[in-house]
């Protein structure tokens, strides 16, 4: 585990999203590293696992559930099984996320549908069903993942749509769950070595590293971002550090416009 001294999630439990791997493994291994007690969510269970282990081997608590966050009844399972085992749920990361790239005229409906539905449909159920706890609770964490892709992207209509879609849902849930103490926010990530971004570089045939170089280039900064840097903003919304802030949007961009 890392060094901090922080322990700001001790005898609280966080639900991670996407968490077998990139900035979802990354945050589920902050939080754990701050004290708490980590489910971590992925349709690849062997991933999650890997990155649980990751966590047991720093002295960390996590457990591990495989389910398809985009199916509610999936996703209620999930809470609910985690308010049965652990009594409590603290912070929700919804971090989910898939790419089907594609220019407009080439998206297919079911590409549209892959990531509307994993990347924004999720953060819905997810949220909706972990407000029912932290209300009852009168208190609680909300964090998702946007990206600088909902400003825009060539051939991310699907990814952007998604994502900006994220914005508005964080800043509505923050309205409606601010009176019973739980807080909502997100953070857009620019460009983060991680494999989606490898992905997306392969999509328009260049190398991953040639691919950080051109961005790097472009970014204030002069480098681009590690899943760690991402994690340790959406730890610090999660946490009472964050308790005054709301409906917000943080940018992770190393300043690039």
């Amino acid at each position: 585990m890392s060094t901090t001294p922080l322990q700001r999630f001790s005898e609280q439990v966080a639900v991670v999203t996407g968490a077998g791997g990139g900035i979802g493994a990354a945050t589920a291994h902050r939080l754990a590293d701050e004290g708490a007690t980590v489910v971590l969510v992925d349709r690849e269970e062997h991933l999650a696992e890997q990155a649980a282990a990751a966590i047991h081997a720093a002295g960390g608590r996590a457990t591990v559930i495989a389910a398809d966050v985009a199916v509610a009844s999936q996703v209620d399972g999930v809470i609910d099984h985690v308010v049965q085992t652990h009594g409590r749920l603290d912070v929700l990361v919804n971090n989910a996320g898939i790419t089907r790239d594609n220019l407009l005229f080439k998206l297919t409906e079911h590409e549209w549908d892959q990531v509307i539905d994993v990347n924004l449909k999720s953060v819905f159920l997810c949220s909706r069903a972990a407000q029912r706890v932290m209300v009852a609770a009168r208190r609680g964490a909300i964090v998702s993942l946007s990206s600088r892709s909902a400003l825009g992207n060539r051939g991310q209509s699907n990814y952007s749509a998604a994502k900006a879609g994220i914005r508005g849902l964080t800043a509505t849930m923050a309205i409606e769950l601010g009176p019973f103490g739980v807080r909502a926010n997100a953070v857009a990530p620019g460009y983060i070595a991680t494999a989606m971004t490898a992905a997306t570089a392969r999509r328009v045939g260049v190398d991953p590293a040639e691919h950080q170089q051109q961005a790097a280039a472009r970014t204030p900064l002069g480098r681009v971002g590690l899943p760690e840097e991402v994690a340790s903003v959406i730890a610090f919304l999660a946490s009472d550090d964050a308790a005054y802030v709301t409906g917000q949007t943080i940018e992770i961009n190393g300043g690039a416009r």
